[in-house]
């Protein structure tokens, strides 16, 4: 097993730029701001890449009139009057994209998003029905959570202030198309289990990447099962995507939408594996000490300081993701039990951990709150 380390030690070769429309210049050309969110993580990176013709937006942030003001005031301020061409969101959470709509038709610029993240945003975009589907009811009664904090857990979904307005089109990105832009070229580096379809970009003349949620320096990102596919193993596309981004340069500058830009991406790509890893033992050692449990139970062993029904949201979807990985690698067996309810069990004795009260410490590693995203 492995017992969670120390941080990683990254370079934070910047001061990060305040949240009123003030900007960084991180290298020649590439600006970073800072749009305001009002709950606990209290902020989204955004990035502005100057080309010849004008510049390109890299993500939104939240629908609100503050967000609109920082725009605005950018606009007025920072552009060396050049116009605003093109618009790219890394990925279809309410964060990133919530206000494509407003700056497309605001500047009349294009939007660029994958396939899978354009039509996920769509898909979420529908009012959460009241009451809810059979097929995400029986999700949440196969989960073992109780009724009643489900219908909390969704009473404050419907409630949601930040659900925007959708772009009605998009320009496609693949990866590995290339942007040509201002001497450098960002090549598309698509990441998974986040999110469907994960757009990052790299410079490779420049060694930068901008990373939107799929790397970040301090916090781990989102990784959930939900209604709308139940059976996926996010979590194994998850791992995958570092990978893959542990095939960029070692000295990579990394620009994410959280925190600061830093250096480091192998040691914090190796620090996610040890975060996860932690947390799979976590659940091993649990169930060594019991016959079975549930996603919920699960949830509860992992996540035992929630701060609310959204939180329940993401929790109960991360405790599964990891029971799925584990399942799915063999090490744990699911069963429907008479009341509807999965339990999950070792599937052999072999697999039986137990931790020492300094192992069975949590992870330095904190989740991506309710407040980051959606």
């Amino acid at each position: 097993m492995t017992r969670p380390h120390a941080r990683a030690v990254l370079d934070y070769p910047f001061t990060a730029p305040a949240t009123d429309g003030s900007v960084v210049e991180i290298a020649p050309g590439i600006l970073w701001a800072r749009m305001p969110m009002p709950m606990a993580l209290d902020h989204i990176n955004v990035y502005l890449l100057r080309g010849i013709e004008g510049w390109m937006l890299i993500d939104t942030g939240l629908n609100t009139d503050a967000t609109r003001e920082r725009w605005e005031h950018i606009a007025a301020t920072h552009l060396d009057g050049l116009p605003i061409v093109r618009l790219v969101c890394t990925h279809m959470h309410y964060d990133h994209a919530g206000l494509a709509s407003w700056l497309c038709e605001r500047f009349d610029i294009p939007l660029y998003m994958t396939h899978g993240e354009y039509f996920m945003m769509r898909t979420l975009s529908e009012p959460v029905p009241d009451p809810l589907p059979p097929a995400q009811a029986e999700f949440y009664l196969r989960a073992g959570m109780p009724p009643e904090r489900v219908e909390r857990m969704w009473k404050a979904m419907r409630k949601d202030p930040f659900m925007p307005p959708q772009p009605q089109s998009f320009h496609r990105l693949r990866g590995g198309d290339e942007i040509a832009l201002g001497g450098r070229v960002w090549r598309v580096v698509i990441g998974e289990g986040h999110s469907p379809e994960h757009a990052c970009l790299y410079c490779e003349q420049d060694e930068i990447l901008i990373a939107g949620d799929q790397l970040l320096p301090r916090i781990s990102s989102n990784v959930l099962v939900t209604g709308i596919e139940p059976e996926a193993n996010p979590l194994q596309l998850w791992l995958e995507s570092l990978t893959r981004l542990e095939q960029l340069a070692p000295g990579t500058l990394v620009l994410p939408s959280h925190e600061r830009v830093f250096r480091g991406l192998h040691a914090r790509t190796q620090e996610l594996r040890e975060h996860h890893q932690h947390q799979f033992d976590l659940l091993r050692a649990h169930l060594t000490g019991q016959d079975s449990c549930t996603a919920f139970e699960a949830m509860l062993c992992l996540f035992p300081r929630l701060r609310g029904p959204v939180d329940d949201m993401l929790a109960l979807g991360e405790s599964i993701a990891h029971l799925s990985w584990l399942r799915y690698d063999g090490m744990l067996r699911r069963v429907l039990d008479e009341d509807g309810v999965y339990r999950f069990q070792l599937a052999d004795p072999a697999f039986a951990l137990t931790l020492t009260p300094s192992d069975a410490t949590k992870s330095p590693e904190q989740a991506e709150t309710s407040d980051a995203k959606h």
